[in-house]
């Protein structure tokens, strides 16, 4: 019977491929955080909307809904999804500077948004604090940032 080692000194590493569990808790991880992001959405949007501090014009289902669901179930999910994966192979440093950065995007976004019409803001809103939520959010997804 033939026994086959690993020689110590060769370069040859063995299988990088993690384990089906660790890939399991990872996706797992990823549909936890999509969720918790699509509810904290919809939820500030049902707050801020209820309040009187912006509001939709253009949105599906307007008859039912009062914000807008294709963004909250939709789009906020998927950019989600793409923040985590970024911040998850960048190191600790980068990952401020990328949430930064994401963060100016959203906000110039945002603004661009209402010249569109997509929604209102009220006289009240001030864009830099929405400027300061799209930084902090996702401190709460990603636990290295902490």
């Amino acid at each position: 019977m033939n026994i086959v080692k690993h020689w110590r000194k060769s370069n040859y590493r063995f299988s990088q491929k993690k384990p089906c569990y660790q890939r399991n808790q990872r996706i797992k991880a990823y549909i936890s955080t999509i969720i918790f992001a699509s509810l904290i959405g919809t939820y500030l949007d049902l707050l801020l909307v209820g309040a009187g501090l912006y509001s939709f014009p253009s949105r599906p289902f307007s008859e039912i809904f009062t914000i807008n669901i294709l963004f909250t179930l939709g789009i906020l999910p998927l950019v989600s999804l793409i923040t985590i994966f970024v911040l998850n192979r960048l190191h600790k440093l980068l990952s401020y500077l990328f949430l930064f950065i994401c963060s100016l995007v959203a906000y110039i976004a945002e603004q661009t948004a209402e010249g569109f019409g997509l929604f209102i803001h009220s006289s009240d809103w001030k864009h830099e604090f929405s400027l300061v939520g799209y930084f902090l959010i996702p401190w709460r997804e990603d636990p290295r940032l902490h």
